[in-house]
């Protein structure tokens, strides 16, 4: 997972970010991107992609990241922007807010799969990077709690949608909810089913 930071690092760049986001499919709530930049040096094993840990491991990892990084940071863009712009546009401004907040800022960018296009830094895209690249994969991890914190959250707000149980994603127990009460302030909507 670390050959293309060794890759870059050969060609001189030292701040190298990786950065993914969480939350693109669900719902309800916002999409969430991190950004993160780790030491030459720093190896962890059991960091990889979000999806293929469980909640425990990554509320760990998630402490362990932002211990070890050079600099991390999170952008949130909200269900409104999403329905306004959205979901591709509004996930790639959630990545740039989390890039152009980090310091210190980066000199190359790792995403997975889209181009953010900021002015100044040369940046890869590369398709689920999130599954290959270590800095990006360290990214999907604090995406992924970030969101999951703020939707339980929603959850005490609006209990009679399971938030906490699903986080915002189709499932059948959320689908019955909005069958039965409707769409709730945070529902993304133009989403189906609220277009159908």
């Amino acid at each position: 997972m670390h050959q293309e930071e060794k890759e870059l690092r050969q060609r001189g760049f030292c701040l190298i970010a990786g950065t993914d986001e969480a939350g693109r499919g669900p719902l309800a709530g916002p999409v969430v991107a991190a950004a993160v930049i780790f030491p030459e040096k720093y190896r962890n094993q059991t960091i990889k992609n979000s999806k293929e840990l469980n909640p425990m491991e990554r509320e760990r990892l998630f402490v362990e990241i932002k211990n070890s990084a050079v600099s991390f940071s999170v952008g949130v863009v909200g269900w409104r922007q999403i329905d306004e712009m959205g979901i591709l546009n509004a996930s790639k401004l959630a990545m740039r807010q989390a890039v152009l907040k980090l310091d210190p800022a980066p000199d190359f960018i790792l995403s997975d799969a889209v181009g953010l296009n900021i002015m100044g830094i040369p940046q890869k895209a590369v398709i689920k990077a999130d599954e290959t690249i270590f800095c990006v994969a360290a990214a999907s991890i604090l995406a992924k709690v970030h969101r999951d914190r703020l939707m339980l959250n929603y959850h005490k707000k609006y209990p009679k949608y399971g938030f906490d149980q699903h986080m915002g994603y189709a499932t059948e127990v959320h689908l019955s909810a909005i069958k039965k009460h409707g769409a709730c302030p945070i529902h993304r909507k133009s989403f189906s089913p609220f277009t159908d």
